[in-house]
């Protein structure tokens, strides 16, 4: 985007972190992950740089990567990536990839009001990639440079602002809590020390096995937002209610989550070794049905008499949804291996089959099994991994 967005959204100005080099190992840091990671107690972001600077001196934090406590004094880095826009050498102009997607949705704001002919309060749901120049990318796909951002900016009246923000933080629970993920693993952290836009902040954090991740953002943004960008562009960012003949500008409540920390945490909170009453154990990914990326698999109980028909099955499920087929190796071996792709249900084909029409299928988390008519199979499939919001 052009680089005045970024001016007026402050990010040029505020969007920084503080890092510090360890002097032994050389390796970088973010001041801030070094205390939590020493404390978690402590609360860095309420800190200025010479408090975070003085804290860990005082309290000798360690360097996670070599033990050693001798830091640089801390910097600030910025969290723009930039690169020059232009044909020839000496005309180039500088622009920056999203740190974020909402102010694409705020320099929009006219163009859907307009369009849409709505009315406040309103909101615009996006989803979309975002780029940070990390420094301390890591721990899989939680940090990274290049992200998949999903959120909804909600624009409102003054007043009406801290109701909204409110049902925000509650929705964001209730969706965790859709994915599967346990109410006992998320928690709310509230911000101490706002952003310069913010008038209230709140992430939704996930007990990683690494520890406490922010997986969701919930901001009450004001009229931040809006204001800076009618000061830089010259056009009037204000919205008309007809009911009060009131002009005003209005309030945004921001609610966004990471797409990749959403998807691991939910593999995280779903994967499960689970020991069996005969004592041996199972790997088994508990995804809920309509997440599973494969929703059956076809299984032939013997490849030489049952995979002509198993096949056969299989080709009529896939029409309904994402069908696989294994025939390599013992049923056992298979339905284990379904398990720990998290595939819901397993479709055995067997000597019944070729009989009386008639198909095992077997529940992935119980592992219970019935019998039912193979023509009856892709409705009761359907029905079970369906859900409703």
């Amino acid at each position: 985007m052009n680089s005045k967005v970024w001016e007026a959204s402050g990010h040029l100005a505020n969007f920084t972190d503080s890092l510090l080099d360890c002097k032994d190992c050389k390796a970088r840091h973010r001041a801030d992950n070094l205390i939590n990671s020493f404390d978690e107690s402590a609360e860095p972001d309420s800190m200025t740089q010479e408090e975070m600077l003085s804290y860990i001196n005082e309290n000798k934090v360690p360097c996670p990567k070599c033990g050693a406590s001798n830091f640089t004094d801390i910097r600030r880095f910025n969290l723009m990536l930039n690169t020059q826009l232009g044909a020839a050498e000496g005309s180039t102009s500088t622009v920056y990839l999203r740190p974020e997607n909402a102010q694409g949705e705020y320099v929009n704001f006219l163009n859907v009001l307009r369009s849409m002919r709505v009315r406040l309060p309103f909101g615009i749901g996006q989803i979309g990639k975002g780029f940070r120049n990390e420094i301390t990318p890591g721990k899989f796909i939680f940090r990274t440079v290049e992200f998949e951002q999903m959120e909804y900016q909600t624009f409102c009246k003054e007043g009406e602002d801290e109701k909204l923000y409110d049902y925000f933080k509650r929705h964001g629970i209730d969706f965790f809590k859709f994915l599967g993920i346990g109410e006992s693993n998320l928690r709310f952290c509230n911000h101490i020390k706002l952003a310069h836009y913010a008038k209230a902040a709140c992430d939704i954090e996930y007990l990683f096995p690494f520890g406490w991740g922010e997986i969701n953002g919930t901001h009450n943004r004001t009229d931040y937002d809006l204001r800076r960008h009618q000061e830089y562009s010259g056009v009037n960012q204000s919205y008309f209610d007809e009911k009060t003949n009131e002009r005003f500008i209005p309030f945004v409540v921001e609610s966004t989550c990471g797409v990749g920390r959403t998807l691991l945490a939910v593999l995280f909170d779903a994967l499960e070794e689970e020991k069996l009453e005969n004592g041996d154990s199972r790997l088994v990914l508990r995804l809920k049905p309509f997440l599973a990326p494969y929703k059956v698999s076809v299984l032939p109980l013997h490849k030489k008499h049952h995979s002509e028909k198993a096949s056969q099955v299989c080709a009529v499920l896939k029409k309904h949804f994402m069908t696989s087929y294994d025939d390599a190796g013992s049923i056992g071996k298979r339905y284990r291996r379904g398990d720990a792709i998290g595939t819901p249900y397993a479709l055995t084909v067997d000597n019944n089959t070729l009989e009386n029409n008639t198909v095992t299928l077997r529940e992935r988390d119980s592992m219970k099994q019935i019998e039912l008519n193979v023509n009856k199979a892709a409705a009761y499939i359907s029905r079970e991994i369906s859900f409703s919001v």
